[in-house]
């Protein structure tokens, strides 16, 4: 079941305020606690809300702080997309914001960005982007105004493939503002070429909800108010020009209609007043002056007189201009008019099928992880239980910078190894002087453990030749000192090898961590954070030619780690053929691997041997694997060897600019990783706040 649902259209003025509005209304009548969210708002004046988003917290009293309901302005926005850093910023800020609502929230709506200015592909893109990351399925809506029958079938055909071809999930389709003689023409040729599961609502246009209120229009036209301020609400059904003479002028006046005439013409201003007084002519809505004239005292002072007035603005433009300028207005639901807001709320319940929206609802469950949702994640459960991360290398700037992002984000506790002069040095001399008093600093030779430490290693392998001197010689080494920590239950875990090889690094794990009971195996896996999803590598660091008996143990610590994270373990075992389709010694190795793996592991989803292709495209697996649950939408894939796993994801890495988190030990009692001497302080980060998960399955560390 989702718990959030994505408003999104393609072009302006859709009327995606009366689904938001309809949505939470709807919700408020299932659940308690409903949230609103927009990511991306339009620039708004200095002290002045968003209307969309004042509409709904106000009309609902939705407990929900203004600033909590988005994140960016449109033009900081657009900023951040300027590189692609600054667009893992953006993505970050959002996925936080909404997490951080999502928490007081049963169920979310979630409304994208108006397309209101320049920067529209943008917009467009970015509404893609944040609801894929947001894990949300979304509803488009797409406007039929001013629009053939045949361009709206095609507008909602395109919108769909829009979002679809970029892997957004679309829940169904709302057709607004659609002229009352082409709904059904509407939705019958859309019934016919949209997929059977897709919702599909057609709403015909409502006069009511594109009418502008005379305070839009005063907005809109910078105009001055003369008289009737407290009826700016009245709504605006139709306009006219006031340019004949006044007994030919009455016979245009029509329900709700705006007068617009030039202000030296008293005679058309006092008939259409005494003619809203009248009960033989509709009601009038307003006046608009034009060309800067006011009507002369004496008119101004009859007009004052009268207990029934209708608003009267003034404008300095011509009449041309103006009632140019207000056919160009396109009203919006503001939190000021209740009328409207109901209004939209009636049309909402009369056309859209909540039943049938209730069952997608349901029904619905996200395909996929993307990057920077399992980032974000990862960074929420590892501060969900605080643990303690040794660093060893502390002579490294990478190291630094990746603790001071650590701590400043209150993620882990952490003791770094080194001279703690030389460390707290560096540290200034980075610019990051706050992390100095956040973390300790230990120097192994200066330690107050040293003598405990080296005697422990020394009880640990004497029978392995370790003679106490040897012990104390190996305890210097930043690798030793910092695993003995994590073996003494004096740091949860440890993370290392920025400038240590990975031998250099596990080592003294394999030595004395050893592994846990019922592994046998030390392996490992890279997360590899690519474009539009997250996938289990395995092992592509340690184990250069596994066994079958290996790869099945490799595979099930593999799923597991999977499910750890919050990924759906469906394991690959890839190899050069797909099924039964080849033989050979390599071959076969992997097919008794998954026999293996089905024996010990009946519940996993497990699909081998299967080539690279045939298991993440759905296309290709459906063609060579048409009965598998894996082929196609594999999310642990294992690699057959070292060679084949280490060269496989560096070369995914290189071409898609996937993120690789890794790698990652699994087996080991107790949480050692290793870094590549390539490492980004990006990597030392993930590693670390993969590692600190890991500590939150294992015992805790002594006081």
């Amino acid at each position: 079941m989702t718990k959030a649902l994505f408003i999104a259209s393609m072009e302006p003025y859709t009327g995606k305020s009366l689904v938001a509005l309809g949505l939470v209304n709807w919700l408020l009548g299932k659940t308690r606690n409903v949230g609103y969210f927009k990511p991306i708002i339009s620039e708004q004046v200095p002290g002045r809300k968003e209307i969309h988003i004042e509409a709904i917290l106000d009309y609902f009293a939705l407990p929900i702080p203004y600033e909590d309901t988005f994140a960016f302005g449109r033009q900081e926005a657009l900023n951040h997309m300027e590189s692609i850093e600054s667009r893992g910023d953006l993505l970050n800020t959002v996925i936080s914001k909404y997490k951080k609502l999502e928490e007081s929230c049963d169920f979310t709506v979630i409304e994208g960005s108006d397309f209101l200015g320049e920067g529209v592909a943008f917009e467009f893109e970015s509404n893609v982007v944040i609801a894929r990351n947001l894990g949300a399925p979304v509803l488009v809506v797409v406007t039929g105004e001013g629009k053939t029958t045949a361009q709206i079938v095609s507008a909602a055909l395109n919108a769909l493939q829009g979002f679809e071809s970029r892997e957004v999930q679309v829940l169904g389709i709302v057709v607004n503002r659609v002229r009352a003689e082409q709904v059904d023409d509407v939705r019958e040729l859309l019934r016919m070429q949209l997929p059977a599961d897709l919702l599909l609502t057609v709403i015909p246009w409502e006069k009511g909800l594109q009418s502008p209120t005379m305070k839009e229009i005063c907005e809109a036209l910078s105009a001055k108010v003369l008289i009737g301020e407290p009826l700016l609400s009245n709504q605006v059904d139709n306009f006219v020009t006031g340019a004949m003479m006044l007994p030919n002028f009455l016979n245009y006046i029509k329900d709700n209609v705006l007068i617009v005439t030039p202000g030296d013409r008293g005679d058309i201003i006092i008939g259409a007043i005494q003619a809203n007084l009248s009960a033989n002519y509709p009601k009038v809505a307003g006046i608009v002056l034009t060309a800067g004239t006011e009507p002369d005292e004496p008119i101004m002072r009859l007009i004052a007189g009268l207990q029934t007035v209708i608003p009267i603005l003034s404008v300095p433009h011509g009449t041309f201009r103006t009632t140019t300028a207000i056919g160009a207005i396109h009203s919006r639901i503001t939190a000021d008019n209740r009328q409207k807001i109901e209004l939209a709320l009636n049309v909402f319940e009369k056309h859209v099928d909540t039943k049938a929206l209730d069952e997608k609802i349901v029904t619905f469950q996200s395909e996929s992880i993307t990057p920077h949702m399992f980032q974000y994640q990862l960074v929420k459960a590892a501060k969900s239980h605080k643990k303690h991360i040794v660093l060893p290398e502390g002579n490294d700037d990478r190291i630094l910078k990746a603790a001071a992002r650590l701590i400043s984000q209150n993620v882990v506790d952490l003791t770094i190894l080194g001279d703690p002069q030389e460390v707290t040095a560096s540290f200034r001399r980075l610019g990051l002087d706050a992390a100095v008093s956040a973390v300790r600093i230990i120097d192994p030779a200066r330690s107050e453990q040293y003598d405990a430490y080296a005697e422990t290693l020394y009880e640990l392998r004497k029978n392995k030749n370790v003679t106490p001197e040897t012990a104390r010689d190996l305890m210097l080494d930043v690798s030793y000192f910092g695993t003995m920590m994590v073996y003494k239950g004096h740091a949860d875990g440890m993370v290392s090898g920025a400038v240590h090889t990975t031998q250099h690094t596990i080592r003294p794990a394999l030595q004395f961590i050893k592994t846990r009971p019922g592994v046998s195996l030390v392996s490992s896996v890279f997360f590899m954070c690519l474009p539009d999803r997250v996938s289990v590598f395995g092992d592509c660091a340690v184990n250069p030619n596994p066994t079958a008996e290996q790869l099945a143990e490799i595979a099930i610590s593999s799923a597991e780690s999977s499910a750890r994270f919050g990924i759906e373990p469906r394991i690959a075992m890839l190899s050069y053929s797909s099924g039964t389709s080849g033989e050979g010694e390599d071959v076969e190795k992997v097919r008794q691997a998954t026999v293996l793996v089905r024996q010990k592991r009946p519940d996993l989803k497990i699909e081998g041997p299967i080539q690279y292709d045939a298991a993440v495209d759905p296309l290709v697996g459906s063609q060579k694997l048409p009965d598998s649950d894996v082929a196609g939408r594999a999310s642990v894939l294992i690699f057959p060897d070292l060679n084949t796993g280490n060269n496989t994801y560096k070369a995914v890495q290189r071409e898609t600019g996937a993120l690789a988190i890794g790698p990652m030990l699994q087996g080991l009692n107790k949480p050692i990783n290793d870094l590549s001497r390539g490492c980004t302080v990006d990597d030392v980060f993930n590693t670390v706040v993969i590692t600190a998960i890991q500590c939150q399955d294992t015992q805790p560390t002594q006081p």
